[in-house]
């Protein structure tokens, strides 16, 4: 057997991405997903596309925030480890398969492939999480009525919600900030994120009490694939009230009477109450994603 040729792709040769099966029904997934040609590696075996990735940015970023599509032939996993080894973005990598891989062997087997392809090149697992989708064939979510929503136009306020927040998260991403950098830096990549989305700042809202206390925050946003829930968060001192599900309605409400005609959420699959609320909302799961990470090599 050959050594596999390790190739970049630009626009004249992006057509090969294509060339590979996709038993994770990746396309579909991407359906709305832009991708550059030139972030874009393949992996070739005599001549034959065995390992793909796509490294993905918003319209503005001049490099990758992740890779958010890679995936291996039967038995190529050493292919697709050297085609993430030797990339020149150590970023991120979300694996996206079917909400159905767990059960299905042919997409067990592929996505496990792309575990061992991963591991081999050093990523290690950070969190498994589930995506959904919201549709109208859904229906919308009752709103209890319970809180007063307005917007704010003071970052600060929301910096220290999220500070707030964050101290009782059971999110994995902003628990990996606060492991390296502290509160502030937790809420801080929040705040950079919901500035990098290109929906309106206007959008963002604190949710009080009928006592005008702080109870939470909902971020209403739409990233570079369309309207999304950016955010919902509850104050620690406010929890136990089933609050989040109140924002979680009025994120959807404020989307769809903006034109929404689907909404994109996702969670960690250890955050159960925020689960539960998506459930009760009506939300479906639509597929997981498995987000790993560089290995981190300098501590």
């Amino acid at each position: 057997m050959t050594d596999p040729v390790i190739r970049a792709l630009d626009a004249s040769d992006a057509h090969l991405f294509d060339t590979m099966p996709d038993p994770l029904d990746a396309r579909k997934a991407h359906r709305l997903t832009r991708h550059r040609p030139e972030w874009k590696r393949v992996a070739l075996r005599d001549g034959v596309v065995v390992a793909r990735g796509a490294w993905w940015g918003g319209p503005d970023d001049t490099e990758p925030l992740n890779v958010n599509w890679f995936d291996v032939a039967e038995g190529e996993e050493e292919a697709g480890a050297e085609l993430l080894r030797t990339a020149p973005w150590q970023v991120e990598l979300e694996l996206n398969p079917p909400a159905d891989w767990r059960i299905d062997p042919a997409r067990r087997a592929a996505t496990q492939a792309c575990f061992a392809a991963a591991r081999a090149a050093g990523y290690d697992l950070l969190v498994e999480r589930f995506l959904y989708r919201w549709t109208p064939e859904c229906g919308l979510p009752e709103r209890p009525g319970r809180l007063e929503f307005r917007p704010e136009p003071d970052d600060g306020v929301f910096f220290d919600a999220l500070r707030r927040i964050h101290s009782v998260t059971l999110d994995a991403h902003a628990l990996l900030d606060i492991e390296e950098g502290g509160l502030d830096r937790a809420a801080q990549a929040e705040l950079d994120f919901f500035h990098w989305c290109p929906s309106p700042r206007e959008w963002w809202q604190v949710a009080r009490t009928p006592r005008g206390d702080l109870a939470g925050i909902h971020i209403p946003a739409h990233n570079p694939s369309g309207p999304c829930v950016g955010f919902i968060g509850v104050l620690p001192e406010h929890r136990g009230h089933g609050y989040g599900y109140d924002l979680l309605a009025e994120c959807t409400h404020f989307l769809v009477e903006r034109g929404a005609e689907f909404v994109s959420a996702a969670t960690d699959r250890g955050n159960h109450p925020m689960a539960a609320n998506f459930a009760k909302a009506g939300y479906p799961v639509v597929r997981e994603r498995i987000n790993f990470r560089p290995a981190v090599t300098d501590r």
